[in-house]
């Protein structure tokens, strides 16, 4: 399944705009990534990407996730399967590194 990609300029007006048009954070990162990482976006939401909990996410609000690689395989990954369940998902192009 294709999934939607947002650049960080997009996702940054979105985020800068108004509270009903911004978009849910979900950090994806692999457990050890995310351990020790200083860099995380205000806000975000860790998600295991191996199985990924949506309590407290909203099918009404757009999702952005996003990892740290930039090829984005594993944000690509879950992105899909938020997809499928029928959330409104996109991937941050470049991941976190962006």
């Amino acid at each position: 399944m294709a999934v939607s990609r947002i650049s960080k300029e997009d996702l940054k007006q979105r985020l800068d705009g108004d509270e009903a048009s911004r978009p849910a954070l979900a950090d994806v990162r692999r457990k050890y990534a995310w351990d020790h990482s200083t860099l995380k976006l205000p806000g975000a939401a860790r998600l295991d990407p191996k199985a990924p909990s949506t309590a407290g996410l909203s099918k009404d609000r757009d999702l952005v996730v996003y990892d740290s690689d930039p090829d984005e395989i594993t944000g690509v990954e879950v992105a899909a399967d938020l997809a499928a369940a029928g959330f409104r998902v996109h991937v941050l192009k470049g991941g976190l590194p962006e």
